[in-house]
């Protein structure tokens, strides 16, 4: 599909249109709205999650118990090619003062974090984990990117590529006006914030560079971003970003067993 785009662009920016508008993608952006109890089911960052009776507990494999960073009612998504239509996606991490269950040497080891699919939601509280006073309380707040819970909404947008994504390749550096043409791109269209899908964006370095050279890229399934909202407050180190990556393939099998996170910051 042809999508255009609805911004402005500088005369020297409007002579790559044509190659901004081919990489134009869409995605589901994330708003955080209260911290109201969400039912067990329904999307959220933070909180307890959704587990079936007779559901093993995530754990490290120093046995060390993982807490819900998010999670997703696809459900309750506007539908996204690939995505699932339906089904609970939970991504959980180690309470980590350092690291926040990354392993940036072994980034898909689901080790200290965990991404988890439940493809059918049973949606009656009896079949459902309600009391999780076995989890270890957390006593000290720097070990979680935030704390608390807080229920989200989805919307779908439409976005051209990132200019932290590795694959950016939309105008040469012999651009007689490089630094301003970057400078443009750059305010107008890196647009940090919670999304599933379209692109990624970094404070640093994008990891797929590295890992995916001579793979099949991998595309962003989820991203979590530093956010000062009233609802939570969530700080990524010094004020990051946090991606979970996967194959496209992998994904329309929903197969969420090699899933690469990462997290930068500043």
């Amino acid at each position: 599909m042809n999508y255009k785009l609805d911004v402005e662009l500088s005369p020297e920016l409007e002579t790559y249109k044509d190659k901004i508008e081919a990489t134009i993608k869409p995605y589901i952006e994330i708003k955080l709205t209260d911290n109201n109890k969400p039912t067990w089911w329904q999307s959220k960052f933070g909180g307890l999650p959704y587990i079936p009776k007779g559901f093993e507990y995530p754990k490290s494999f120093a046995n060390e118990y993982l807490y819900l960073l998010a999670q997703i009612n696809f459900a309750e998504v506007p539908h996204l090619e690939y995505f699932p239509d339906k089904g609970i996606l939970q991504f959980y991490i180690t309470a980590d003062e350092e690291f926040y269950g990354a392993d940036f040497d072994h980034p898909k080891t689901q080790d200290r974090f965990r991404v988890i699919y439940f493809a059918d939601g049973d949606l009656k509280e009896d079949n459902l984990v309600t009391d999780f006073s076995f989890l270890p309380s957390i006593t000290n707040k720097w070990v979680m990117p935030f704390q608390g819970c807080c229920q989200v909404t989805f919307s779908k947008k439409l976005a051209p590529i990132s200019p932290g994504d590795y694959q950016f390749d939309l105008f040469p550096l012999y651009e007689k006006d490089y630094q301003e043409i970057a400078e443009e791109y750059w305010d107008k269209f890196s647009i940090d914030k919670h999304k599933i899908g379209g692109y990624p964006d970094f404070t640093q370095n994008d990891p797929r560079e590295f890992c995916d050279r001579d793979e099949e890229p991998s595309i962003l399934l989820f991203q979590i971003d530093s956010d000062d909202s009233k609802t939570i407050n969530i700080c990524w180190g010094d004020v990051g970003i946090a991606n979970f990556f996967i194959k496209k393939a992998h994904l329309k099998k929903l197969d969420f067993s090699d899933v690469l996170y990462n997290w930068d910051c500043g």
